[in-house]
C-alpha cells in the first residue's frame, strides 16, 4: 500500500490549476531522473538531498503526491503547497490549509479543515501525522 496526497488551491469556491511556473520553479531543481518522470512537462519524478524520493503529478486542478520516502522530500512537498497558495488534503479527509485560503474554500469544507499562518513541515505533521516507517 502507498501513501498518497493531494494538492488543491480554490478560488470563489471552485478548484483551480496550479500555477505550473511557480511548480516548475520548486520542483525542476529537484528533479531525479527524467526518465522515471511520465513525459510530460507535468510529472515529476522528485530527489530531495538526502536521496529521499517522491513522484508529483499535475492534472488539471490537482498536484498528486505518491509515495513520499522518508526525508527531506517532505520540506520539498509542503514548500510546493505554499507557494501555490495550495491546501493539503491529508488521507484521512482533513484539509490542511492557510489562513488567507478560508475565503476561497468551497462552502461546508471549512468545517474539516485546519487553518495555520502558514504551511509548514511541522504544521502537517500535527494534522497527518504522527507517521510511523515507511514515511519518517
Amino acid at each position: 500500500m502507498s501513501y498518497g496526497l493531494s494538492l488543491y488551491k480554490f478560488v470563489d469556491g471552485e478548484p483551480v490549476r496550479p500555477d505550473m511556473n511557480v511548480v516548475r520553479a520548486i520542483l525542476s531543481p529537484h528533479e531525479a531522473a527524467p526518465a522515471k518522470a511520465t513525459g510530460s512537462d507535468t510529472g515529476f519524478w522528485i530527489r530531495a538531498d538526502d536521496g529521499s524520493e517522491v513522484e508529483v503529478d499535475v492534472t488539471d486542478c490537482v498536484i498528486g503526491v505518491e509515495r513520499p520516502q522518508v526525508g527531506n522530500v517532505w520540506k520539498i512537498i509542503i514548500e510546493l503547497a505554499d507557494r501555490v497558495g495550495g491546501a493539503i488534503i491529508v488521507p484521512n479527509g482533513t484539509f490542511l490549509c492557510r489562513e488567507d485560503t478560508r475565503a476561497h474554500l468551497p462552502e461546508g469544507m471549512e468545517n474539516d479543515s485546519v487553518f495555520v499562518p502558514e504551511l509548514t513541515l511541522e504544521a502537517f505533521e500535527r494534522v497527518a501525522g504522527p507517521f510511523t516507517h515507511p514515511l519518517t
